[in-house]
């Protein structure tokens, strides 16, 4: 099983959303978060002064799929987050080594 982490900006979550539901991938996690890479923030303006925002609003997506899935989904997530321009996000995969679901005791690929 891998465990896929893609961290996208907030406006294209529906499309990322939409490609993971066409390839079969039910079950994600979203969390709102806040950060910066090479993008650095930005400056504003508010109310004639002005601030620098250095963490940008983010989507962190968590999804746990099976090991064949997990290149499908990568590749998914990538053509539907991009924008082109700095800032559209990064996506890591790791292993997870053992599922349960709690309601029915399933474990590891029939957990998911």
């Amino acid at each position: 099983m891998k465990k896929i982490e893609a961290i996208i900006k907030p406006f294209k979550l529906d499309e990322v959303k939409e490609a993971l539901h066409e390839i079969g991938v039910s079950g994600i996690t979203v969390t709102e978060a806040r950060g910066f890479g090479r993008q650095k923030g930005h400056t504003e303006l508010y109310r004639g002064a002005e601030y620098v925002v250095d963490f940008l609003p983010k989507v962190k997506l968590e999804v746990i799929v099976t090991d064949d899935q997990a290149d499908r989904v990568v590749e998914a997530i990538a053509a539907a987050a991009q924008t082109g321009r700095i800032g559209d996000g990064k996506i890591f995969v790791s292993t997870i080594d053992r599922a349960l679901r709690i309601r029915t005791g399933e474990t590891d690929d029939d957990a998911i």
